[in-house]
């Protein structure tokens, strides 16, 4: 999540009214790039590696080519690059826009929500009971994001403005995750190699049915849920 200023309460509802305005008031073809500040060309690119990054995992499950996991795993951690670069650019430029903001939400679901649960499928978690965690990470970290849209002003802020803490752990927290996939990946740990640690577990029905998961899926279970938790305040740096 990155940097930008966040909008206060009491200029919300003007910033709201001028996008609106804005873009309304432009005519002509292409009217949206052409609207795009340099901040916002940034956040796409946070997005644009997220994507890539979902298509190099596909291409490994296609090919078992290990370049592509590779690949697959470094792109959202240059997706980070970019989510903290767009915020001092929008500081630098003293520009920033509600377009802006949802932009940024949306390419961290992409980079740090979609791409890290599709690495977790690629590696190994691949059971009935494992998509669903892993789905349920990708709607935690979406539900994440719009509180965050729709709280920060709420959230007391610095001397600088900035807010002091986030509610739950932010979305790019997954890379953390994403790392010890590649840590996996490294040892061999995945899938059609020697596995995924700590094996299955079946709570109902035979193994290899719909009842059975992944042990690590609970890790990334617990890590949805505390994406979501209010009371969970992680100090910014």
């Amino acid at each position: 999540m990155s940097q930008r200023k966040p909008l206060t309460k009491s200029n919300e509802l003007d910033a709201k009214a001028e996008a609106l305005h804005q873009y309304q008031e432009t005519d002509g073809h292409f009217s949206l790039v052409r609207n795009f500040r340099l901040a916002d060309l940034v956040t796409i690119m946070n997005g644009a590696c997220g994507s890539f990054s979902i298509f190099s995992s596909a291409r490994y499950l296609l090919t078992n080519d290990p370049d592509y996991l590779w690949t697959a795993m470094a792109l959202p951690l240059a997706g980070l690059m970019f989510d903290f670069l767009d915020g001092k650019v929008a500081r630098w430029r003293k520009s920033s826009s509600m377009l802006g903001q949802e932009l940024d939400s949306l390419a961290d679901l992409i980079s740090f929500g979609v791409a890290p649960s599709l690495l977790a499928f690629v590696v190994g978690l691949r059971t009935y009971l494992d998509t669903i965690v892993l789905t349920g990470f990708i709607c935690c970290g979406l539900a994440r994001l719009a509180r965050f849209n729709a709280t920060v002003a709420l959230i007391p802020k610095n001397e600088t403005g900035k807010a002091k803490y986030f509610e739950g752990l932010p979305i790019p927290s997954s890379l953390v995750l994403v790392g010890v996939l590649s840590y996996w990946a490294k040892k061999g740990w995945i899938e059609g190699q020697q596995g995924v640690p700590w094996g299955t577990i079946t709570l109902w029905g035979e193994q290899g049915g719909r009842g059975e998961i992944h042990l690590v899926s609970l890790v990334f279970a617990c890590w949805a849920a505390a994406m979501v938790s209010k009371t969970l305040r992680v100090p910014k740096l």
